[in-house]
């Protein structure tokens, strides 16, 4: 009788250590069968989260001449949060200047957002008001003059704004060095929507296209001021502004 009893009672010793087991293992799974650890507690420290770290969030690349539409308001790859760091330099009031990672200076408004998608032929970098809908889009162009530039992205057959519902110009304007178009459309979820479309040669030689746009029951020189600022503080990185 005493062997038999010594024989059970490893038996049950042999039972509950794989009962605990099971039920450290069940711990973290969900469903009807799923219970509190009741003989030990696992501990699995959460992942911290870099100030810096990046998030996961992609959308399509846009032609870097149309206007800007829904599209524009997805999120970029890569960081959405403000990633400029301010440059030295004193920006207007309301401003602040950074020196942008694609490669130049330039003052934005205080407050706004910046993202980053890859055009067709070069970066496209948006800074977007948390407020009141303006826009400020930088990118560079390839073709050979500041005027041919904004002819063709108003009036290519495929991608030209000209396209757009709506469309309807305000102003023209241009110089030696810049072209420069006003126009308003109907955008496909923002609503009627005035644009800026400015285009010049920085002091590299690069030619750059500078737009801003806002709805169109903003006056028209809050939708131009973001322009203006950034027009006055452009500085391609390595080159001399005065």
């Amino acid at each position: 009788r005493l062997l038999a009893a010594t024989a059970a009672a490893a038996v049950l010793g042999a039972g509950a250590g794989a009962g605990v087991w099971y039920t450290v293992l069940r711990h973290d799974s969900t469903g009807p069968a799923a219970g509190p650890a009741t003989a030990a507690t696992v501990s699995t420290p959460a992942p911290s989260m870099s100030p810096s770290s990046p998030s996961s969030l992609s959308s399509p690349s846009p032609h870097e001449g149309t206007p800007e539409d829904s599209r524009d308001d997805t999120p970029a790859t890569g960081p959405g949060r403000q990633v400029s760091t301010p440059a030295p330099g004193g920006a207007a009031p309301g401003y602040r200047r950074t020196q942008d990672p694609v490669g130049y200076t330039v003052d934005v408004p205080e407050g706004w957002t910046r993202r980053q998608k890859q055009g067709e032929k070069a970066p496209v970098v948006y800074y977007d008001s948390p407020s009141d809908g303006r826009q400020l889009q930088i990118f560079a162009v390839t073709e050979g003059t500041p005027a041919t530039s904004l002819d063709l992205a108003e009036n290519d057959p495929g991608y030209g704004f000209a396209r757009q519902p709506g469309y309807q110009v305000l102003n023209r304007d241009s110089g030696s060095t810049w072209a420069e178009l006003t126009y308003r459309y109907d955008d496909r979820d923002k609503g009627p929507r005035q644009v800026v479309d400015h285009r010049f040669q920085a002091a590299d030689g690069t030619l750059y296209a500078l737009r801003v746009s806002g709805p169109v029951t903003l006056p028209a020189d809050r939708i131009r001021a973001p322009l203006t600022a950034a027009l006055a503080s452009f500085c391609p990185s390595g080159g001399h502004c005065g």
